[in-house]
This record gives C-alpha cells, structure tokens and sequence, in this order.
C-alpha cells in the first residue's frame, strides 16, 4: 500500500528538499503552497526523479479559514502517514492576519490547527520544523504578543517556540497511540529569509542592533549551505523508526536536547490555551466572541 505523506511550503528550499527526500523513501507526496506557478515546477521536480507521482495542493497557510478548507479536503481522502509542518515566516515590520500577529499565525497557528485537524487520519508521525531562534525568543505566553517593541527575529523565535511546546506536549498526549511527533531543526540554509529578512537590522531589539552585522555574518557563515544539507533533518524525522516520539532532530541529523523552557509546565499551559483561543478546530460564527 502506497504512504502518503504531506509537506508544507513544499514547492521550494528546504520543503522541497524534503518532499524531494520522503519521495526518494517511497512515499506518494503532496506538497502545499500558495502559488501554483511554484506548485507546478515542484510538482515537476519531484516526478522527474521517479517514484510515486507528487502532486501539489494549493492553500495559503496564513489563512486559517484555508488551513481548515485543506485538512477537510486531506481527511476526506483517508488516511496519512506522514505530516511535515515546514511552514515557517518573518516578517521584518509588525503584520496581522485577521487580527493576530503574522509570525503566531504562520508559525505556530497554521501547523498547530492542520495538525489538530488531521489528528483523526494521521497514521504515523509528525514533523514540526523549529529554529535555533528559539533561544532569542521571550518566553511569556500571557498573549499571542509579549508586552515592548515589536522586533520580527524575535517574534519569529518566540512563535517557533510555541510551537516547539506544542510538539513536545502533543507527544505526550499521543504517546500510546503509535503516532510519532518530533522536531527538526534544519540550521538555516540559504533562503529567502536568511538572504533578504535577516539583513534587515530591525528585525532585532536595540540591545542587540549593534551586534547585529556580527552575529548575522556569523549566523549566515554557519547556514550558507543548500537547502538539500538543511532538509536532512526533516526527512530523518520523517522516515527513521528507530526514533522515539518527541525527539528533536538538530542541523547535524542526529537527536538534540530541546530548550528547557519548551518543557516547562506553565508554558505548555499557556501555549494550549492560546492555540485553543485563537485557532480553535471549530470555527467560531461572526459575532459571537471566543
């Protein structure tokens, strides 16, 4: 019988690399993105290789109400392997997307709630893709935003937190049910946002502004790899066996230690309240409040 697997943002850099990898491993792939011209030529990508045809879903995953349109539409096909949460964002000034900060939506909102959602299907594991950037981040989940300026590397790391929580917790509450949940850490590659977002200095808070030419040189020293290097994380937590549930694959492939404050109680609290709040699996009717 033919696995099935979804990748998110999967029609270039490091999704597609990892499409790309869970294909070579003999699954059938849909990749999901919000640009069909992209979907195509990934689509194409794929198939070229061999091996059980690809195919492409679009949806924009900053859209929750198209979050929810796409697992119907996954669910209703019957049962999924592999889910690989790729889906990630910066943004270099403070954006909403239907009220909510960008970067909680894309990077946690968004896989949180296709995840929930495909729950009911999934047959085999999960794969949220983190960040490093988690260690930058403010670790207070009172709020979809902490209090003080708005500073996008800092924001993109406190959502990929949450949503490194999410996964640790998620293991836990599935543990006895034989679907697998891990992260992966891909390092960093060379990708639209390492390339453009990164070197804006206004991503970071004024503390860290002034370093900010060293750190990024640095950071961009120790990712200028391809996305192909950066994806094998992914797709070892996709299609390794051996690995136990809630594992956290880093850049080099092989098991990490998570932060501390993503095991933390209180903030495994926090993070399911907010998720439950502001992305919750049953959309809320206009007019009335959650």
């Amino acid at each position: 019988m033919t696995r099935r697997a979804v990748v998110t943002a999967g029609t270039g850099g490091i999704g597609l690399e990892t499409a790309l990898g869970l294909t070579r491993a003999g699954f059938a792939v849909t990749v999901v993105g919000r640009n069909a011209e992209r979907g195509a030529r990934a689509v194409d990508t794929i198939n070229a290789g061999g091996g059980e045809p690809a195919r492409f879903l679009q949806a924009d995953l900053a859209s929750l109400d198209e979050v929810r349109a796409l697992a119907e539409r996954i669910a209703g096909e019957g049962e999924l392997d592999v889910l690989v949460n790729n889906v990630g964002a910066m943004f270099a000034d403070h954006t909403e997307l239907g009220g909510v900060e960008a970067s909680f939506v894309v990077n946690h909102l968004s896989p949180y709630l296709l995840t929930e959602l495909l729950l009911p299907v999934l047959t085999d594991r999960v794969v949220n893709v983190t960040s490093g950037a988690v260690a930058l981040a403010k670790k207070t989940f009172n709020a979809v935003e902490p209090p003080g300026g708005y500073y996008g590397f800092h924001w993109y790391g406190r959502a990929k937190l949450a949503n490194l929580t999410y996964t640790l917790d998620l293991a836990q509450r599935l543990h006895d049910t034989g679907v697998k949940v891990l992260a992966a850490d891909p390092g960093g590659a060379a990708t639209d946002m390492t390339d453009n977002t990164m070197r804006n200095p206004k991503i970071v808070s004024p503390a860290l502004r002034l370093l900010w030419p060293l750190v990024r040189r640095k950071f961009e020293r120790s990712t200028s790899g391809p996305a192909s290097h950066a994806a094998r994380p992914s797709i070892r937590a996709a299609t390794d066996d051996t690995l136990p549930t809630g594992t956290l694959i880093g850049p080099q492939a092989t098991p990490a230690t998570p932060i501390r404050a993503a095991t933390d109680p209180r903030l495994i609290h926090a993070v399911r309240t907010l998720s439950e709040r502001h992305a919750p699996l049953t959309p809320v009717p206009d007019g009335i409040s959650n």
